[in-house]
């Protein structure tokens, strides 16, 4: 016993049951990553988790992601850029090989898929002879993100919080430690949500999702209690830290409140809620990218200052990831700065900082009010489902990013390096052989392609297509379709297959891309200069100019992509926008039928060489003479590669100025006109 007995305890120590002194364990400390094949990643988690690093984050490949075979032709040109292919159950073996999956926290970031992962990974856990009550993980597994902010999604609404409720019941008893689904807002912030609205979306998400649960009538009480429990949420934080720290006690409180009031959970540690959590991305710069760094270490002050609003996992992106995929030592870069708060600093030592301040509480009260207000406007629409289909949700995010672009182009909101002090000494960081910047190994690609062609050829196909019948069966009449895809694991059915056959019951979805009635809040002699020069374009060519912006191939990012078109039409263009997720052939396609004059295509993935190439050789082999620029993350080495193809230019997240970029489309047009082009 310390000299610190009960009759002594200090108001700023921590205490375990006996009255000794203690320090609270870390949070589990993890980096996303996975790229370029099975055996590729397999050897960087076997690093990070000699490193030092606690849990597993999964990154999978867009192919992956969307439901598509590694060799599918839409496929082709992702696979493994920004994640790890897996096809089949033979891929999670090598994934997971000399890696104890009963002893490991496995969060897989993996949404419209997720199902199918999960049987995956029960699947491993059943051919190694590993009881899955052991397992411990999370699917993401969070749909309702995908249709508003990332783009993985497959199926409708109603099938797809089908499935999620399907695994919430599968979990609930099999895989007890397993968080079926992970409410994400991060994506919300990604896309430029508010604090308000990153609550409110959220949660509303989380209380529709279990209304659903409840609804299906398939648990009793005392189950259902377990289920609310097994809700998990993905946050994210922001460089505004005091006030995302309140956010994390805004979210802490109303989930409490509302497991308690609308469900009637009464033990607090189902209405507990637990989240995990990766600092901002959107604001990281490519403009002196060495300042991202301090941005990251901000960032996760918010979420593990006050003790009790800290995070149970926490991932860190890396400082280059607004110029490419980060490198094995940029993601050690930051598990080193996750280690050395957890372990060297003494902010485990303390209980809560900030309780009874009444600065946090009044900020934490006005966040819970605005955000109420607006859960139940969405509940009032009967829940997040008709907010999505209405394109209520999706219109005010494009709106806030909108105001937040207007923001920083007009200087209201100061980007260090971006849009002030914008002179700095060149970076060491970008100096080294590979310029800072993560380079793909093709010959893993061919490995990956190589093991798919194996499985297919080594398999029983009469139990494989077996498998996919039943899985539809299940599909069709209401069954659970969890057992059904664990034996299409087990029959080496491919990740193709199985969401294919999916895909022939439940079909395909395509929601509202929420930029119709969308403004920007510029103005000023130079907008109004671009809009008569726009004009005069449409006295020159007999049409107002025509853009079409697209988002070729399976990245869904598209918050670029629905700025840049609310800005064309902002100064007089009319404007092609059909949303995410379209081949090469359908956006030139498109582009001919709508007489387009100039394509503005945005990939974020690293796919955009080979999807320039598709694009320009289908306009070529329409005859048609239409300007192309690309947008995205796209490094400086890859810009006269694009331009070599025939793309006229490249812009990147420094060109920020939305009305230069307008600026330089006019041009494009403009050049082209005096020149007798398009």
């Amino acid at each position: 016993m310390s000299d610190d007995t009960p009759q002594e305890r200090q108001a700023h120590r921590l205490h375990d049951a006996d009255g000794e002194p203690v320090r609270d364990r870390p949070w589990i400390i993890r980096t996303y990553s996975g790229h370029s094949s099975p055996r590729a990643s397999n050897a960087l988690y076997r690093a990070n988790l000699a490193a030092g690093q606690t849990g597993l984050s999964i990154a999978f490949d867009l192919p992956t992601q969307c439901g598509y075979d590694s060799d599918d032709p839409i496929a082709r040109p992702e696979v493994g850029k920004v994640g790890v292919p897996i096809n089949s159950l033979d891929d999670m073996h090598v994934l997971f090989d000399e890696i104890p999956i009963e002893k490991m926290n496995t969060s897989m970031t993996i949404n419209g898929t997720a199902m199918w992962l999960l049987a995956l990974y029960v699947a491993l856990a059943r051919e190694r002879g590993v009881d899955v009550a052991q397992l411990t993980g999370t699917t993401q597994n969070d749909l309702i993100k995908e249709y508003l902010a990332r783009g993985t999604y497959i199926f409708p609404p109603e099938e797809s919080l089908r499935i999620i409720a399907e695994m919430y019941e599968y979990c609930l008893e099999e895989i007890p430690k397993w968080n079926a689904s992970n409410i994400c807002s991060y994506h919300l912030q990604e896309a430029a949500a508010t604090p308000t609205q990153e609550l409110a979306f959220a949660l509303a998400n989380a209380i529709s999702l279990l209304d659903l649960i409840k609804e299906r009538g398939h648990f009793t009480d005392e189950q259902f209690s377990r289920a609310v429990g097994r809700i998990s949420f993905f946050v994210n934080a922001g460089i505004r830290f005091v006030e995302e720290m309140c956010k994390m006690r805004a979210f802490g409180e109303l989930w409490d409140e509302y497991c308690r009031d609308r469900f009637g959970v009464e033990d607090p540690k189902y209405r507990r809620f637990r989240y995990g959590v990766q600092v901002n991305s959107l604001g990281l710069t490519e403009s002196q990218p060495e300042n991202n760094a301090w941005r990251i270490l901000i960032e996760a002050l918010g979420v593990t200052l006050s003790r009790d609003a800290r995070a149970r996992a926490v991932q860190l992106p890396a400082w280059n990831e607004a110029l490419s995929l980060p490198r094995p030592w940029d993601q050690q870069w930051s598990l080193r700065l996750q280690q050395i708060l957890a372990y060297e600093t003494d902010l485990l030592e303390y209980p809560d900082l900030f309780e009874g301040s009444v600065v946090v509480e009044s900020k934490v009260a006005e966040l819970k009010r605005d955000a109420k207000a607006e859960i139940e406007a969405i509940l009032g629409m009967g829940g997040v489902i008709p907010a999505i289909e209405s394109g209520y949700l999706k219109s005010a995010l494009v709106r806030s990013m909108s105001e937040r672009m207007t923001a920083i182009n007009s200087g209201e909101q100061i980007v260090v390096g971006l849009n002030r002090w914008t002179e700095g000494l060149p970076s060491p960081l970008l100096a080294g052989d590979d310029g800072g910047l993560f380079t793909l190994d093709e010959s893993a690609i061919a490995e990956a392609l190589g093991n798919l062609d194996a499985v297919r050829a080594a398999r029983d196909e009469d139990r494989a297509q077996s498998a996919l019948e039943a899985l539809k069966a299940a599909a069709r009449d209401g069954s659970s379709m969890m057992e059904p895809s664990i034996e299409c694991a087990l029959a080496r059915v491919t990740t193709g297959e199985w969401a294919g056959a999916l895909r022939q019951v439940f079909g395909e979805y395509r929601p509202a891309t929420g930029v119709e009635g969308q403004k920007l809040g510029l103005g000023g002699d130079r907008v109004d200069d671009l809009r008569a020069r726009v004009q005069g374009l449409a006295d020159r060519l007999g049409h107002r100019p025509k853009v079409l912006v697209g988002k070729p191939g399976l990245d869904g990012h598209s918050n670029g992509a629905e700025v840049i078109a609310v800005s064309a039409r902002h100064v007089g263009f009319d404007v092609v926008y059909s949303g995410i997720r379209l081949s090469p052939g359908e956006i030139v396609q498109s582009a001919v039928e709508e007489g387009v004059d100039l394509i503005g295509a945005s990939v974020l993935s690293g796919s955009h060489v080979e999807l320039a190439q598709q694009i320009i050789d289908g306009l070529r082999q329409h005859g048609a003479d239409v300007h192309v620029v690309f947008g995205g993350i796209i490094p400086q080495g890859d810009v006269e590669k694009l331009k070599a193809i025939g793309v006229e230019q490249v812009f990147t997240p420094a060109d920020y100025e939305l009305i230069d970029i307008m600026e330089r489309f006019v041009a494009i047009i403009e050049a082209g006109a005096a020149s007798g082009a398009a």
